[in-house]
């Protein structure tokens, strides 16, 4: 089970406080009251079942909260889930879309144009391998899980633009997120392309980090540099002066980079134009596949409906309680 809007689930802190408060005050003489001095020789006598349930109408509603939360959260059941055993590669597609990647020095398109059809022509001759997509930026985001659906991947590259994450070069994070994917399954098989024309400046862990994980996981990163060496260009027509632009690879960026893939097992490339990055991505072929079982989840099954008829009646249950057997005046 997962919660599509996990972050719902903060709201619990409001019935946890009402149970607390609750507990707190289950001893305490009731804030509006008149004393009877005269009757003190009753306190021994036991409670009758109606004081001894007197928060029960608060305790139902605490309850109810927690179901609508819950509801909120939105649980969900795997639904359609197949299982895939196949003898594959796995490959993880790491493609930065930061907004250097709009440079105009890769024809025809940008950078990042460039990046998305040369990937999209190698995604569709992997028939039988395993491919996913993580797209970074300030951020990085799983935009595809492995699977064996090239054309899937295909539509989730069309998808693609630069400005959906806030803007920097989180390489570590992607790297730990492509690794996510990879972790169980067979390291000799399994390979990530990094593909950016930066270096990293933001998020966790750093990508040394990361490349200490996959040299323990035994998982080979390729990492791809995408920079003319004279880039002078955006797509916006911006033109930068004196022959040196920001969003060039510097000699310290492709340092990183080249430490990033030998620590793990792979290898760093330089791509100058469209064709030589198409020829750097398809060395990956050389890789041997091995058996895989993999679970494919398409689609979920909603179940905050379980959660919010249930919360409905609690909340009646309440309101007759209070409306009746534990009725106050005024």
């Amino acid at each position: 089970m997962r919660f599509a809007d996990p972050l719902f689930l903060l709201l619990l802190l409001l019935p946890l406080l009402l149970i607390w408060r609750i507990w707190s005050r289950r001893h305490r003489a009731p804030e509006m009251r008149i004393g009877f001095p005269a009757i003190g020789f009753l306190g021994d006598l036991p409670a009758g079942a109606r004081a001894r349930l007197r928060h029960l109408p608060a305790l139902l509603r605490a309850g109810a909260l927690i179901l609508l939360v819950l509801g909120l959260a939105r649980p969900q059941l795997p639904h359609d889930v197949s299982e895939i055993r196949t003898k594959s590669r796995n490959l993880m597609l790491a493609l930065d879309i930061s907004s250097s990647m709009k440079a105009a020095d890769f024809k025809p398109g940008n950078r990042l144009q460039v990046a998305r059809q040369v990937l999209g022509d190698f995604a569709r001759g992997r028939d039988g391998d395993l491919l996913g997509l993580v797209i970074f930026a300030g951020r990085a985001f799983l935009q595809a899980p492995l699977t064996p659906d090239t054309e899937l991947l295909q539509q989730m590259l069309g998808r693609v633009e630069i400005g959906l994450l806030p803007d920097g070069t989180a390489i570590g994070t992607a790297l730990a997120l492509s690794l996510g994917q990879l972790k169980d399954l067979p390291p000799r098989a399994s390979a990530i392309v990094l593909i950016t024309d930066g270096a990293n400046n933001t998020g966790q862990p750093s990508p040394f980090v990361a490349a200490e994980a996959a040299r323990a996981l035994g998982i080979r990163i390729h990492t791809i540099g995408v920079s003319a060496p004279d880039s002078t260009a955006t797509d916006d027509g911006f033109v930068w002066r004196w022959g040196r632009t920001p969003d060039r690879l510097t000699r310290s960026d492709e340092a990183v980079l080249r430490r990033i893939a030998v620590r793990s097992g792979g290898e760093y490339f330089r791509a100058t134009d469209p064709e030589a990055l198409a020829r750097i991505v398809s060395k990956i072929d050389p890789l041997e596949r091995s058996d895989a079982l993999i679970r494919e989840t398409r689609d979920y099954r909603e179940l905050y409906p379980w959660l919010l008829a249930p919360a409905l009646l609690l909340l009646a249950a309440e309101l007759l309680l209070r409306a009746s057997l534990f009725r106050t005046l005024p």
